[in-house]
């Protein structure tokens, strides 16, 4: 296992001692460790011949829900094995020392899943179901999927339910946004774990931060393209960087 820099270990830490709030912006990165394939990672095995327009659009589940929903299922099985790692449940921990908002690309749950408690997840949730016709939503357990079970229905009026994830075609939920806007506005150190800081609207976040007052700590075991301009760049994985910077926190004297 690679050594952290010391040098932006202990810049790390400071910033995150002295923030009042941290944002963390988390990608695909941190939940790879669990061995939870990316979106186009999934398009493999029986799914390979399958485009994201017959997997993940508004179209498709219309025409073919059993088609959709076998691989959201197959899916939902993968993270359910997979689970959460140690940078999931690091994230978790820093609450201890300092209200720390999450805003997520991953639609996983496993930031949940490892005991955060403020989450703007922006392209949804696999777990959360939601009614195609009265928009009701239900929030199903991190577990391997009945893959013979039927099409799942609305409790509340009996039409089909879909995943509540932003498919190809759709806006991100503006609540969502919102909040991660706002957790951006109030924090002092902002972390940026496990995302490539390519994928827009989540990449424009990471571009305030860095344009704004707040201390941005990158923790990705490759360059993205704003390796050079944050605060602070940790060259690990983030099951291996953040339990280090918390276990520091743990171990400092409380600053406040």
């Amino acid at each position: 296992m690679t050594e952290l820099d010391t040098h932006a270990r202990d810049a790390a830490v400071r910033a995150l001692a002295d923030a009042r709030r941290i944002l963390a912006l988390t990608g695909a990165g941190i939940s790879a460790e669990s061995g939870i394939p990316t979106f186009r990672e999934a398009q493999t095995g029986l799914w390979a011949r399958f485009s994201p327009e017959d997997l993940a659009t508004p179209e498709a589940f219309a025409r073919e829900p059993e088609r959709v929903w076998g691989w959201y299922r197959w899916r939902r099985t993968l993270i359910a094995r997979g689970g959460v790692n140690a940078g999931h449940e690091a994230l978790a921990a820093l609450e201890h020392h300092r209200p720390v908002r999450i805003a997520t690309q991953n639609v996983d749950g496993l930031h949940a899943a490892a005991g955060s408690s403020d989450i703007a997840e922006l392209h949804g949730n696999i777990w959360r179901e939601r009614c195609s016709a009265c928009a009701t939503t239900a929030t199903m357990a991190v577990a391997p999927a009945d893959e013979d079970a039927p099409l799942p229905v609305c409790s509340r009026c009996g039409a089909p339910t879909r995943p509540d994830i932003v498919w190809f075609g759709e806006m991100l939920p503006a609540d969502a946004l919102a909040r991660a806007e706002q957790g951006l506005n109030e924090a002092d150190c902002v972390l940026v774990v496990g995302t490539s800081n390519r994928v827009y609207p989540a990449a424009a976040l990471v571009e305030t931060a860095i344009a704004g007052p707040a201390t941005v700590i990158e923790v990705n075991p490759e360059a993205t393209p704003v390796s050079t301009a944050v605060d602070v760049a940790l060259r690990a994985s983030a099951s291996h960087a953040l339990p280090a910077l918390v276990a520091a926190l743990d171990a400092a004297p409380a600053r406040r």
